[in-house]
């Protein structure tokens, strides 16, 4: 698909410029989209924009100012931006956190912040914050998205009193605190990340001079808000650049709601390419010899191609056939429109990169976290590296300390601009650790940077452990590997001071139910199932048979409950929560060991 004509890079010094400049210049353009039932209901620029002006003298009659802090407890929707746009035009900071947390969570978090008003998406949601109202000191009012207007706590209360005594909007400095973005991490408590305006319009700044995006273009907005990444790269971004977002309902829904909305853009997380990934591979599988063929040569022609290697005559047909019969319909599945793909948050394979690269849609692999804003680096429109996280953002300089990891090649990254934090919220002894003395932000990442410039992330510090032999084993890039077998849903290895790593399996349950059938084989206990554990130990040794020996993993734990947020083993982010595992599992893991 032609690049729609991008408008000129825009640049920003805080947030309620941005979203009055967006206002006025995108007014009759669509913003926000909402599912109801079998149909989308759209509201415009100028109509979000009275909105955030009602809920902004709102929050005023609520007391609320320069300096104070209003919270939210909700997944994505439309008041969630616009309390965020207008919280900022009282130059308050916007406070979010996930439903999907605990409420011990949210009350350490309002605590912490010292915020005065918390708003909440579900009516239960609402009655756990006002029955435990009173261990917030600070907390003066709970707002509940979801209350009849006629309950005066309810958010189109808050905005119907504003309406009638309006307030002027305030644009504040660049270095005032914009919100704070609490990170769940894989230990402890929440840490309050402090990102001021310059912190978020640095980042933006930089991301328009580098993607070609403009009010032509529509996404399919299903990454959290309330995390930096979503938040910046989705919220924030398109909205300076007059993007349509319609706001997924449920990630069950995600493929269903890409042929609805057919987006233009989008912005994901490895997750969501490996499920494409996975459930390509799978229908091919079920396809006729002469497809699964014919699919197989036109990947990796494309794979050549993009490589920029010369295709002969037979591949150069193969990938005009394959695009014909197969990709053509694989892309109108995710909508037909798809001129690109940003991916961050975690590593993604490089198979399955090239896999999607290679069915035509491009694919932009980025690094970030929230302390940098996110962004620090991504690939993007003529300059790609598959397998890299591209080059740093054009206001941001990148070092990569050796000294810290004693390697020659990989160290860790070490981020310098304006698109780094303030700090941690009440928590000087790790601000010392986390910053160099020259204000640099140790990410606790390691990497290194080739001759053209191009970032590669190799691991985790936190997370690398020593086998007993002494060799180090990094194991997120591992396990993403370790995911593209069809029949493992999600995996974790561990082998800490141990003699040899072995692997916390949770089984693709559809795969295997599939894969029985064609055995004739009757499905036991998965967990004890001789077939399936021989089955599983086979799909780990075949996609870690080019990992280094020691890496490999030796034995297999299998569990059936899944790595969800919902059930705490993973970080918002999707993150592993490693302690969480081995504290539910550690007795099992051990005996992989005796």
């Amino acid at each position: 698909m032609l690049p729609s004509p991008p408008i000129m890079p825009r640049s920003f010094s805080n947030l309620v410029e941005l979203y009055l400049r967006a206002c006025k210049d995108f007014g009759p353009q669509e913003i926000f989209g909402t599912k109801h039932g079998d149909h989308w209901h759209w509201i415009t620029y100028a109509e979000f924009g009275e909105r955030v002006d009602d809920f902004r003298a709102g929050l005023a009659t609520l007391g609320v100012g320069p300096g104070d802090r209003v919270a939210i407890v909700a997944n994505n929707c439309v008041e969630w931006a616009v309390a965020a746009y207008a919280t900022y035009g009282l130059r308050a900071a916007f406070v979010p956190m996930y439903e999907a947390q605990v409420a011990d969570e949210w009350l350490f978090i309002l605590k912490d912040c010292a915020a005065r008003i918390v708003i909440a998406s579900r009516p239960d949601i609402f009655e756990t914050l006002v029955a435990r109202k009173g261990e917030a000191p600070s907390l003066e009012h709970v707002v509940g998205i979801d209350l009849p207007e006629t309950d005066t706590r309810a958010f189109a209360a808050v905005a119907a009193r504003g309406r009638a005594l309006p307030v002027p909007v305030v644009e504040p400095a660049p270095g005032e605190i914009a919100g704070f973005i609490y990170t769940s991490g894989t230990t402890g408590l929440p840490k309050g990340v402090v990102l001021t305006h310059r912190n978020f319009c640095t980042n933006v700044n930089d991301a328009g001079a580098r993607f070609p995006i403009g009010p032509d273009d529509r996404c399919l907005a299903f990454l959290y808000w309330a995390h930096a990444f979503g938040q910046t790269a989705e919220l924030h971004q398109f909205i300076a650049y007059g993007l349509s977002l319609a706001i997924n309902d449920d990630v069950a829904n995600l493929v269903a709601n890409l042929a609805d909305v057919r987006p233009t853009v989008l912005v994901a997380v490895p997750r969501i390419f490996n499920r494409i990934y996975d459930g390509i591979t799978k229908q091919m599988a079920e396809r006729p010899p002469m497809i699964q063929k014919l699919f197989r040569a036109g990947i990796a022609a494309a794979t050549r191609r993009s490589r920029g290697e010369k295709l002969g005559l037979g591949e150069l047909l193969a990938l005009k056939l394959a695009d014909a019969l197969i990709f053509r319909k694989v892309r109108a599945r995710l909508g037909g429109r798809l001129r690109f793909c940003v991916s961050g948050s975690a590593a993604l394979s490089k198979e399955v990169a090239e896999f999607v690269d290679a069915l035509g849609i491009a694919v932009y692999e980025g690094y970030g976290l929230s302390e940098a804003s996110p962004v620090v680096s991504s690939n993007y429109p003529g300059f790609q590296r598959i397998g890299s996280v591209g080059k740093p953002f054009p206001s941001v300089r990148v070092v990569i300390d050796k000294d810290v990891t004693g390697d020659p090649v990989n160290g860790e990254i070490v981020v310098y601009g304006d698109n780094v934090m303030q700090g941690y919220h009440n928590r000087p002894e790790e601000n010392a650790q986390t910053f160099t003395a020259d204000g640099g932000l140790r990410t606790g990442d390691m990497g290194h940077i080739d001759q053209d410039g191009f970032l590669f992330i190799t691991g985790r510090i936190k997370e690398q452990y020593k086998l007993e032999n002494g060799k180090y084993t990094v194991p997120s890039p591992l396990e993403e590997e370790l995911k593209l077998s069809p029949y493992i849903a999600n995996v974790m290895l561990y082998g800490d001071n141990k003699p040899y790593n072995v692997a916390v399996v949770v089984p693709d349950t559809q795969s295997l139910e599939r894969w029985a059938k064609h055995e004739h084989h009757t499905l036991g206990d998965l967990r004890t199932d001789p077939r399936v554990r021989a089955l599983l130990q086979a799909e780990l040794d075949k996609h870690s048979a080019h990992f280094k020996s020691y890496e490999r993993p030796k034995r297999l734990l299998v569990v059936l409950e899944d790595f969800t947020v919902e059930n705490g083993v993973l970080t918002p982010s999707l993150k592993i929560k490693r302690r969480e595992v081995v504290k539910r599992y550690g007795q099992q893991i051990e005996a992989l060991y005796t």
